[in-house]
């Protein structure tokens, strides 16, 4: 049966018909998007007004998220922002150490177990004048039960005295770039890198992988999705077990999940050859709405975290370089066998000396193997430079700029961590498109809230959280920021033949929203309200919260 769906506007992304006012939809397709006398042409139809007064665009894509969000609301919020959760809840950011540790006794003395393990994420010290967290503030929480505190990378992870002992840690002798010392010459309960902090995590209750979703976990997550116009979400570092795979296909296949999933296959504790094997694998397994077969490489760490590796001069501070996560060998290895299986790669860099190393071990790789379509992927890519940039065209690459980190953290990036020349070019999404780069934005939720439209105003006014514009030149128009967050996104994810746009053959995605992006300015773009989505077919009302 086709049901036509009349809107106030359409906004289709197809240049051939940029816009329209009504859509035709038949088994979780569009037939075409136009007039309704054109589209009652394909016969008999339903003529469905529920979306009358709305605007209709393309379903958001959200090409870095981890589903973990959905997982890590069911611990303690640590964060310095105000921030939502699955269910609408708004939680007051902390603005101090005093606060964090306030929030985390009053969910200590809620624990019913004394021996239970106490959890929070969201920790950013870097907004406490880089005050650092140690163990003997989480000891003030107790002493007696383990505690861990993800920080917002979730490249760092703090730690009381009780989860260093249970982990082995909690003594003198360790020589590790990952674990800081104390005058008394034992960790200071900080653990930087993935690592050093899994002996650790088993203690304090991340008994599972820290990085993967359980059965609520994901339906929360996909709860978030439909409140932020999102139809199609990447889970950018899986371990995707069998157990976690057969749990996503599950759930991704009933009729009351409103995503489409794409997770990576995460590449620690794996061979090169084991990874792209794995991937091959799992590729044979993929659905519709749980799209498998691609991987993730991670080259270093954060950069408010002082982890990702960076080229002369340093960070701005005087800090030491950040922490390789991957030896040169085994990415170039990673490289060489996914080009030969035809295996899709997404390359975490923050730091410019990561993104180089990528580009030169790729470009190595490929004249082992060219590939005429790879669109190998740098995530975040924050301080590529023109030079970088026109590279990374040269080989077919793509890349996905972190453009939420000018609001979250661009204040500290231009006073503490890359000065003020580096931090007005970070995450340079003018410069990207101006030298032929295939692009997307993204959130990196849980790291920023999963939010395409707030990150498409951060990339088009590129403004810090205290009010200042960081980088006028490196701003881009809406068109080109609505561009990024769905066909710009589906690109780097190979499924732009399937979504991005509203035109014929493609999945009937569709967020639904209740002011128009295209002129409600581009200074209010982060205001656009999302009444739901409509995810291959089947609609979801953001307030009933579907999922």
């Amino acid at each position: 049966m086709t049901t036509i769906y009349a809107a106030r506007k359409i906004i289709t992304m197809n240049p051939a018909r940029p816009t329209a006012s009504h859509v035709a939809v038949r088994d979780g397709r569009i037939l075409g998007a136009g007039t309704l006398e054109e589209l009652a042409r394909w016969g008999d139809h339903t003529l469905d007004e529920r979306f009358a007064d709305k605007v209709l665009m393309p379903g958001l894509v959200e090409g870095h998220a981890h589903t973990m969000e959905g997982v890590f609301w069911r611990y303690v919020y640590c964060g310095f922002f105000d921030r939502t959760d699955p269910d609408g809840k708004q939680w007051a950011g902390l603005r101090s150490v005093d606060a964090v540790l306030d929030r985390l006794s009053e969910a200590e003395k809620a624990l019913d177990d004394p021996e239970a393990p106490l959890k929070g994420f969201q920790l950013d010290p870097i907004y406490f004048d880089n005050r650092k967290v140690s163990r003997a503030d989480l000891d003030k929480v107790s002493s007696t039960r383990p505690i861990g505190v993800v920080h917002a990378s979730c490249h760092i992870m703090n730690v009381n005295s009780k989860a260093l002992e249970l982990a082995g840690l909690l003594r003198p002798g360790i020589n590790h770039p990952g674990v800081p010392l104390g005058e008394d010459g034992l960790p200071t309960g900080e653990l930087k890198g993935p690592d050093v902090m899994t002996p650790a995590s088993v203690h304090i209750g991340f008994d599972r992988d820290m990085l993967a979703c359980d059965e609520r976990g994901l339906r929360d997550f996909g709860k978030l999705c439909v409140q932020a116009g999102v139809t199609t979400v990447t889970d950018l570092a899986a371990r995707l077990t069998d157990e976690a795979v057969d749990m996503m296909l599950d759930v991704t296949a009933k009729e009351d999940f409103p995503a489409r999933v794409v997770p990576l296959r995460f590449f620690q504790g794996l061979t090169a050859a084991d990874l792209i094997d794995n991937a091959v694998a799992l590729r044979r397994k993929a659905t519709d709405r749980l799209r498998l077969g691609m991987v993730k490489v991670v080259a270093d760490g954060s950069i408010q975290g002082f982890s990702a590796r960076m080229r002369w001069p340093g960070y701005f501070n005087g800090a030491p370089n950040g922490l390789w996560y991957v030896p040169p060998e085994q990415l170039l290895e990673t490289y060489e066998r996914a080009l030969a299986a035809d295996v899709h790669v997404h390359t975490h860099t923050n730091g410019d000396e990561a993104t180089q190393l990528a580009i030169e071990l790729l470009e190595t790789a490929l004249r082992k193997h060219p590939s005429p379509d790879h669109r190998f992927t740098l995530q975040h890519c924050q301080l590529a430079d023109a030079a970088q940039f026109r590279r990374m065209a040269k080989l077919g690459m793509c890349v996905n700029l972190f453009a939420n980190h000018h609001f979250y953290w661009g204040d500290e990036h231009y006073n503490l961590t890359v000065g003020p020349e580096r931090a007005e070019r970070m995450n340079a999404c003018r410069t990207a498109l101006a030298n032929g780069l295939p692009m997307a934005i993204h959130s990196d939720a849980p790291i920023t809230p999963l939010a395409p439209l707030f990150t498409a105003w951060c990339a088009v006014n590129r403004l810090t959280a205290s009010g200042r514009v960081q980088g006028e030149y490196e701003k881009i128009p809406v068109e080109d920021a609505l561009h990024a967050i769905t066909l710009g996104a589906a690109y780097t994810l190979k499924l732009d033949g399937e979504i991005g746009s509203i035109e014929a053959g493609k999945r009937a995605d569709l967020a639904v929203l209740e002011d128009d992006p295209t002129e409600i300015g581009g200074e209010n773009l982060k205001d656009v309200r999302v009444w739901g989505t409509v995810q291959g077919g089947r609609v979801f009302e953001a307030t009933a919260h579907s999922a």
